[in-house]
């Protein structure tokens, strides 16, 4: 699919035409350079590597800075192929946020924050309306029974348990284009995306 590699700037809200606040996500999309062309016939499949984000040359080993030099390109810090891309480009070419039109459905992939531990009911979302009422005292955020009896005597694997929460690779579908600034290579989605604030992203069509 056809797509950019861009930058989470922020969550901003915009007013639609019938005056209701719409809460939405700017995205730096682009500009991105063609550094390799993926083809049946040499790789057996066809897709676009795609550079973002300039890198210092003293960071870039060899290998690296020999890829970029012909594509003509200076190293980048995120490099990700676009599998099936639709149009034609070559090496060296330069895709900006114009790729995308208002009103148009992206889909966005990024990795989420990381919350560290966390109980069930905020990793989870459990009720965790435990009843003071009943004789306890502190137990209200308590995940309750995790297991059987004598049979079958053990917790089933995949239990909804505390443990390490966010910091995993998501992937939110179906967010409407409100806004393209080309000149500024911004792109304004409806909603949040995941990621912290100039967080990379990957937004395809």
């Amino acid at each position: 699919m056809s797509g950019l590699i861009g930058k989470k700037i922020g969550m901003t809200s915009i007013f639609d035409e019938n005056g209701k606040n719409i809460p939405c996500t700017v995205l730096e999309a682009g500009p991105c350079v063609v550094t390799q062309v993926r083809t049946e016939e040499v790789d057996g499949y066809s897709a676009l590597q795609l550079g973002f984000d300039d890198k210092a040359e003293k960071r870039t080993n060899k290998a690296e800075a020999g890829h970029y030099k012909k594509a003509g390109a200076s190293p980048k810090k995120r490099v990700v192929e676009f599998r099936d891309f639709e149009g034609e480009y070559k090496l060296g070419d330069t895709l900006g946020v114009d790729l995308f039109v208002e009103g148009e459905f992206v889909d966005v992939a990024g990795t989420s924050k990381g919350k560290g531990i966390q109980g069930v009911d905020k990793r989870h979302a459990f009720a965790c309306d435990g009843k003071a009422t009943h004789g306890q005292h502190n137990r209200l955020r308590a995940p309750g029974s995790i297991g059987a009896a004598s049979y079958p005597a053990r917790v089933f694997k995949g239990m909804k348990m505390a443990g390490r929460m966010g910091g995993e690779r998501v992937t939110v579908q179906n967010l409407k284009v409100l806004k393209v600034v080309p000149e500024k290579n911004l792109l304004v989605v409806k909603g949040a995306v995941p990621g912290h604030k100039n967080a990379y992203v990957i937004i395809e069509k």
